[in-house]
């Protein structure tokens, strides 16, 4: 099940069926079954003291995926910063909405094993992202 929260931020999230469909098909794209998976939209002030209280981190970062995947099927929380996606969409010169999207199925493919630490990794999630942003019908 998706679910869409938000804490510490005014937010609404629109064409909420849409994106859990276009979510469930990457899922099943990436050959994973959807278990419970809960974004939480806040602000950078939210994610920041949750990046420093359980990652250790002191810096800013648009999204943090927490993982509780068990086998073939992928559940967490993905708290998304709503002013650092405001911010990168400016700074890349994006619409807002989708960077958003970019951030969300990137907190997706975390889940799905996918990492961002390395040139390689990057690449790969990048690539990944671009497809999947690609066959998204809203």
């Amino acid at each position: 099940m998706i679910r869409f929260f938000t804490e510490n931020i005014s937010f609404k999230l629109i064409n909420r069926r849409k994106i859990k469909y276009w979510i469930t098909n990457v899922v099943e794209s990436e050959n994973k079954n959807i278990g419970d998976i809960n974004y939480i939209f806040c602000s950078d002030k939210y994610l920041l003291n949750i990046n420093k209280k359980y990652l250790h981190h002191n810096c800013f970062t648009d999204v943090i995926t927490f993982d509780f995947c068990e086998g073939s099927k992928i559940s967490g929380d993905i708290f998304i910063s709503i002013d650092s996606v405001r911010a990168n969409a400016s700074k890349y010169r994006q619409l807002f909405i989708e960077e958003l999207y970019r951030v969300m199925i990137h907190g997706i493919l975390h889940l799905c094993s996918y990492d961002d630490s390395t040139k390689s990794e990057i690449a790969l999630m990048r690539s990944k992202e671009n497809n999947y942003l690609k066959k998204i019908t809203i």
